[in-house]
Order: structure tokens, then sequence, then C-alpha cells
């Protein structure tokens, strides 16, 4: 079976979406399906090197829709070469072109929405609402007559169908997640700590919780911080690592936040952390924070339980119920009450309270978030009539 999978970038600034790509297509090669990518980045662009797969870039994009003239040929040149597409992410020209050509030739395709119809989003951006609301006629018979909508989670479903009317579709959560690091962590922990000397002292490494997503608004960066300063006195070893892309120049504000606070010396920015600096990262935490106000899924979640790490998390991350049911982490709300709790649960357990946490993490991955899964539940639904 040859599968593409179209995306607007494959840039791993974009987050989530483009490393689940990147994941399906080293996933597919043990399930003997053959996986290439459809993107709109400049041809040439290094990250694409990084993709397990064959990667066909026609960009660079022009604006947020993604329109070229060139996208409908390409597809109708090249799709009848494919059993299958998977569409990432709406809101997107390639979206309408694809679904034409999938069509007339009476193949099947699915698309993974990745919590952009959320209505969070609606609420939080009325405007670009309208500018939706405007677009919807083309973008929702993409997902009426696709053979499924993929979602990562029954929360994401449910959500998805109250954003915009119609919203008649096949909706399947499939099953989603992360790989397992590389089994290399001496690599793994040098990278890290050449990468972020601040956080060895005396040749012994600081005590940290992890942010590892953009630093953006919905995230909750910001509630972050103020719950660390809240706490920050209750534990003076402890220090704080804001790792992410600056994409919105939040960074600066936050950063004056925190010495309005007088924490700028326990608040570290790496930087986007990618490979053996990432992993590294991910397992020398004391735990990862994410208090985010939206989050179909968050598969930087799934790699640090992958680590062994507990999350502590807000219940706007659609897959809370599985950290609480799993007990491989903390729950609370998406409030700066919430966040300060957080912080507050997690200190306030004992030695063997945090062991049994840690133990319970890889187990919690294993059993549910495992990429392999979701390969293997895109190659059944395209293998059945």
């Amino acid at each position: 079976m040859k599968i593409l999978h179209a995306i607007q970038s494959l840039s791993p600034a974009d987050g989530g979406p483009p490393q689940a790509v990147r994941n399906l297509m080293r996933a597919y090669a043990s399930l003997g399906v053959e996986g290439e990518v459809f993107c709109l980045d400049t041809p040439g662009t290094e990250f694409l090197n990084e993709v397990a797969a064959p990667v066909h870039a026609l960009g660079p994009r022009r604006g947020g829709f993604g329109y070229s003239s060139t996208i409908p040929h390409w597809l109708n040149a090249h799709l009848p070469a494919y059993d299958a597409l998977v569409l990432h992410g709406i809101w997107n020209y390639t979206n309408v072109a694809a679904r034409r050509t999938m069509l007339k030739l009476k193949r099947p395709y699915a698309v993974f929405p990745h919590g952009a119809l959320d209505p969070w989003f609606n609420r939080q951006y009325p405007l670009k609402k309208l500018k939706k609301q405007i677009f919807w006629p083309w973008q929702y018979p993409v997902l009426r007559d696709a053979k499924a909508v993929l979602f990562t989670s029954t929360t994401e479903r449910d959500l998805a169908a109250t954003s915009f009317q119609p919203s008649r579709w096949n909706a399947l959560p499939v099953p989603y997640g992360a790989m397992e690091p590389e089994d290399n962590p001496a690599a793994q922990t040098a990278a890290w700590f050449q990468h972020a000397p601040s956080l060895v002292v005396d040749g012994r490494p600081r005590r940290y919780l992890l942010f590892l997503a953009r630093i953006h608004e919905k995230k909750g960066c910001d509630l972050l911080l103020q719950a660390f300063a809240h706490i920050a006195a209750s534990a003076p070893d402890l220090h704080l690592v804001i790792a992410g892309p600056d994409q919105v120049g939040l960074q600066a504000k936050l950063q004056q936040q925190a010495a309005q606070a007088g924490i700028a010396d326990r608040v570290h920015w790496p930087g986007m952390l990618r490979g053996d600096v990432k992993w590294g990262a991910l397992r020398h935490c004391e735990a990862f924070v994410l208090p985010s106000h939206q989050e179909n899924f968050g598969i930087a979640v799934a790699e640090a339980l992958a680590c062994g790490k507990p999350v502590l998390i807000s219940d706007q991350v659609n897959i809370w119920p599985d950290i609480e049911a799993d007990e491989s982490g903390l729950v609370e709300k998406d409030t700066l009450e919430g966040t300060c709790k957080l912080l507050e649960r997690w200190l306030a357990l004992n030695p063997s309270q945090r062991e049994a946490m840690v133990s319970r993490a890889l187990p919690c991955f294993r059993k549910r978030y495992s990429m392999q899964e979701t390969a293997r539940a895109i190659r059944d639904l395209f293998s059945t009539p």
C-alpha cells in the first residue's frame, strides 16, 4: 500500500502535526506501507532531509491559505500513483484541490484536523471565526466526503462537531502519540547540558520543570510563569525551563514578567529543542508541564511519558482523562489558580509518591500513545472497502 500525506509545512517550528508526519513515516516501515509526503515548503530546506520518506515540496507557500496554481496540476499528475491520501490540517487550498482529484479517481482519503475545529479558537479569535465561516462551504465538503475524519481523542471529536454547521462526517478517533527515543541516554544527556550549561552547577544538574511547546498564549506560558513565582520560595532549588520557538514575539514579554517577579535567574529559555537535545531535556526534567488552554492531543506530553516523566497538564489537554486514569501525572484547570495548584500538588508529593508516578509514565505511553498503532489504524482504514 502506498499512502501520500499532505501537510502545509514540515517545519519543526510548527509543532505537533509535522512531528506526527515524521513519526508516521518511520512507523510505516515495519508495516510494509510506503509513505510519502507532499508539502508547501521550499525545496531543499534542511529539515526536509530529516523525513524518513520521499518528500515532494512545492513551496514556498504564499499566505496562510497556501493557494498555488501548481497544486492541482501536481495532484492530478501524481495522485494516481497512490492508493490513499491523508490530509493534515484544514483551512487551506490543498484540501480543496485534493478532494476534487481523489473523488475523480474514486480513491479514499482521510483528514486529520489536528484540533483546528476546537470551538476555543472561535471564542478567542472572533474575526478569524468569521473568515472561517465564509470558507466553510468549501471546507465542509472536504470533511463530509472523506472516508474518515481522524480525531486524536473522543473529546476532540465531540468538540469539533460544535464549531460550524453542517458537521456531518465519518468521525473516527484513532490511537495517536509519538515514538520512543533511541536508547542512547548518554549522548542525549551530553547534548542537552552542552546546549544549556546554566542548568549545571559544580558538575551537578539542577532540578527543573520543563515546558516544551511553542511560546504562544494558547499554551498558558504566562500562567506557568506566575504559578512558578508563586511556589518559588517554597522550592528554592527548583528551576523552570521554557523551551520552544517564539513564533509570535511573546518571549520578551514573558522574560520581563519573570524579572518583575524576581525569578529571572531561575527561568531558562533554550529555544526550540530537537533531536538528542530535546530527548536529553525530557530525560532530566523532574516533570513536564503544559497548562494549555487548548490542546487536541499534545505530542510533547506523549514524548515526556515515553521518557518516564510525569506530566502536569491542564484539563484542556484532551488526553487528560487518560493521565488521571493511569495516575501518570496531575491535572488541574487552565486558570492561574489551577496552574498554581498543579505545581503545589507536585511539590507536596513525597519521594515515594513521585517515584510511583514516574514508574507509571512509560507504561501509560506504551499502552496508549505509540505512533505504531496510529500507522496501523491508518493502514487498516484504507484496507477495508
